[in-house]
C-alpha cells in the first residue's frame, strides 16, 4: 500500500469553530471510526491503517484542541465530541459504524455508545475506566500542573508521559526513537498546552455525571470488546476489567506485554483481535 491519502476529508461547523474529519475507503463497506486519544490527532492513525483497510472503511476526526481542528482557550465536553461521530457519518452517508476509542478515545466512544447506540454496530475500549479511582484523578491533577507550569515543566512532561504509558518491551525495542517521539509532541503542544487543559478538564463533568449515566452505558445494545495492555501503568488491567460490569455483551482480551498505548506497541496483536471481534456474530469468538 503506498501513501495513504483521503478519500473524503472537511470540516465540520461547531459553532464558530471547526471539527476536521477524514474517511478512507470505498465507500460499499462497514466502516470504523477510531477515536483519538488526549495528545492523538488524525494522522497518528496512519501507520497501523493497512491492518483495517483492506477490509474496512476507515472515519477519523479531530476533536476540539487536536491537529487540524480549532483549538479556542475555552471549556468542551465529552458529549460534544461524541456529537461530531453522527455528524461526520451524516456528512458519509453511513448508517451505523463499529466505534473504537483508545483511552480519552474510549471515554468518547462511550458517551458515543450510551447517546447514539442506534449509529453503533460495536464498541471497542482501550486504555479506559468508568469507575472513580482516586490513583487516575491525582494522574490526571498532576498533568493538569505539568501542563500549567511553563516551558520547562512542560519539557519535562514529555519524558514522565512517555515512561509512564509505554510498556517495557516497547521501550526497549523503541529506546532510540523516543526522543523523536518525545521531540514531536512537545513541538506539537509547545505553543498551545491550553489545549491538553481543555481536553483534560472536560473529563471532570464526564466523571462528575458518570454513576448517573451508567444505566445508559448498560443499556447500549451491541457487543462491546474490552482490550486493555497486561502493563498498563496508567490505567491498570484490573480498573479496566471493572467495564465488564457495566456493559451486558462485554468480552476481555488483554494484550501481554503492552503497556497503555495498545494498538501502537503491539499492533499485531491488537487489531488481530479487532478484527476478529467485527466478523464475529456474538461476544465469544
Amino acid at each position: 500500500m503506498g501513501e495513504l491519502v483521503p478519500d473524503r476529508e472537511g470540516f465540520l461547523a461547531a459553532g464558530e469553530n471547526r471539527v476536521w474529519w477524514e474517511f478512507l475507503g470505498r465507500g460499499d463497506r462497514e466502516a470504523v471510526c477510531l477515536l483519538n486519544g488526549l495528545a492523538m490527532h488524525t494522522r497518528a492513525w496512519y501507520g497501523v491503517l493497512p491492518r483495517l483497510l483492506d477490509a474496512y472503511d476507515v472515519v477519523l476526526y479531530d476533536y476540539l484542541g487536536q491537529g487540524l481542528s480549532s483549538a479556542p482557550d475555552e471549556p468542551c465536553s465529552i458529549p460534544e465530541f461524541a456529537g461530531y461521530l453522527p455528524r461526520v457519518l451524516d456528512e458519509l452517508g453511513i448508517a451505523k459504524c463499529h466505534a473504537v476509542g483508545v483511552s480519552y478515545g474510549g471515554f468518547v466512544a462511550a458517551e458515543a455508545a450510551r447517546l447514539f447506540p442506534d449509529r453503533l454496530h460495536t464498541l471497542t475500549l482501550s486504555g479506559i475506566l468508568l469507575s472513580h479511582e482516586e490513583l487516575f484523578s491525582m494522574y490526571q491533577e498532576i498533568s493538569l500542573r505539568f501542563y500549567r507550569g511553563g516551558p520547562e515543566v512542560f519539557e519535562l512532561y514529555t519524558h514522565y508521559m512517555y515512561e509512564k504509558i509505554f510498556g517495557e518491551a516497547f521501550v526497549a525495542a523503541m529506546k532510540e526513537s523516543l526522543p523523536a517521539l518525545r521531540a514531536r509532541f512537545h513541538d506539537r503542544y509547545r505553543d498551545r498546552t491550553h489545549a491538553l487543559i481543555r481536553l483534560t478538564l472536560a473529563q471532570d463533568p464526564f466523571f462528575a455525571s458518570l454513576d448517573a449515566n451508567l444505566a445508559g452505558y448498560a443499556a447500549f445494545p451491541g457487543r462491546v470488546l474490552v482490550v486493555p495492555g497486561a502493563e498498563d501503568r496508567t490505567i491498570p488491567p484490573w480498573v479496566q476489567r471493572k467495564l465488564l460490569t457495566v456493559f451486558r455483551d462485554a468480552r476481555w482480551e488483554p494484550i501481554e506485554g503492552s503497556g497503555h498505548v495498545v494498538y501502537l506497541e503491539k499492533p499485531d496483536a491488537f487489531f488481530g483481535v479487532l478484527r476478529r471481534f467485527l466478523a464475529a456474530k456474538s461476544t465469544s469468538f
